[in-house]
């Protein structure tokens, strides 16, 4: 049903001498005359300043596996109560979720989204969490920023699902909420980005080593493989690489198959072979745990111990069949500590 549309002041904009507002949340900083919306199409220039024009609308709420965010190392077997708004900063011609990210229709979104309920809610349904996901949170980071206030309060914990292209500032007042985060990394080409997504891979870069060297937040990183475009065994070598030079090879990091949709209807889906490749590489360039997604292959869905290879957690899609850790998040067989966090849910 349609609903009001919500104006909430925001902090992150500056005015230019022209009279024009520019919005400081993401690298887009989209110059806007009054009245005139951000590329993200949530944030609005109004009376000489930015507002979100979102805020406590929600377009939908599901309860998920934390394995579907994808987070396996986050409290394993968890329930997490998911939900976005609509917009996206990015322009990823492969969207998987364009009818929410791309939608211009207010009627999407229910007025009954507000920080406090959506965590009495999620603990009334005896979830360990709260995700912002669907959309990217980067954009409606006030209405993200004060639920992930409002679950803590409660004793819940915060989730971001991002492409992870944010200015430094918000960035570092964002994630002081957040618990953990799954981050997109599209690719490792700066032209993909912009001639796929509409963005620059340096922002994205730089959120990843803010996260991991700079907050406690816990980390899992995404690369959604698309046939001919990101998939090439060089460019999975580099980003291999780059995760373990830069960020360490405990990271883990999650290869997603591709099928056509939005923009991109004409590109052939994901072959298990590719995702498997993928998880080869990287596990030969040091990174400890990968992972496989959105296709069947039980054997890369599960958790290995590093030391020993005991598999520590199996998996069936998003089920947990087998859990070998004890309670200090150690593998049962050699007591080799498994990062995460992994206390009893």
């Amino acid at each position: 049903m349609g609903t009001t549309i919500e104006k909430f002041k925001t902090q992150y904009w500056h005015r230019l001498d022209d009279g024009r507002v520019v919005c400081d949340v993401c690298p887009r900083h989209c110059a806007l005359r009054d009245g005139k919306k951000g590329a993200c199409y949530i944030r609005e220039a109004s009376d000489g300043e930015i507002v979100l024009t979102s805020y406590g609308l929600a377009s939908g709420f599901a309860i998920d596996p934390i394995e579907k965010k994808p987070l396996n190392h986050f409290y394993p077997g968890s329930r997490v109560y998911s939900f976005g708004t609509e917009g996206c900063n990015l322009g990823c011609k492969y969207c998987q979720n364009w009818n929410i990210s791309k939608t211009r229709e207010r009627s999407i979104l229910s007025a009954e989204g507000s920080p406090e309920n959506i965590a009495r809610r999620a603990l009334a349904l005896h979830c360990k969490s709260v995700a912002f996901t669907y959309n990217d949170p980067v954009i409606f980071f006030e209405y993200a920023r004060d639920t992930a206030i409002a679950c803590h309060e409660l004793g819940l914990q915060a989730v971001a699902v991002s492409a992870g292209y944010m200015c430094e500032k918000p960035r570092q007042e964002f994630y002081h909420y957040i618990d953990a985060a799954n981050i997109d990394l599209k690719a490792m080409s700066d032209q993909f980005y912009r001639k796929v997504c509409s963005g620059n891979l340096a922002p994205v870069l730089d959120t990843l080593l803010y996260l991991k060297h700079e907050t406690d937040v816990w980390l899992e990183i995404t690369t959604l493989l698309i046939p001919g475009y990101n998939d090439s065994s060089e460019e999975l070598q580099k980003l291999s690489s780059w995760i373990v030079d830069n960020l360490g090879p405990q990271v883990p990091l999650h290869f997603s198959a591709f099928h056509p949709d939005f923009k991109m209807m004409d590109v052939p889906p994901t072959p298990l072979e590719t995702l498997l490749r993928a998880r080869n590489i990287a596990l030969d360039a040091g990174i400890q745990f990968v992972y496989t997604g959105n296709i069947q292959h039980d054997d890369s869905e599960n958790t290995y111990c590093p030391h020993c290879q005991h598999v520590v957690i199996r998996r069936h899609r998003y089920q947990l069949l087998e859990y070998s850790l004890n309670a200090k998040g150690e593998c049962t067989n050699c007591l080799t500590k498994i990062p995460g966090r992994f206390e009893v849910c």
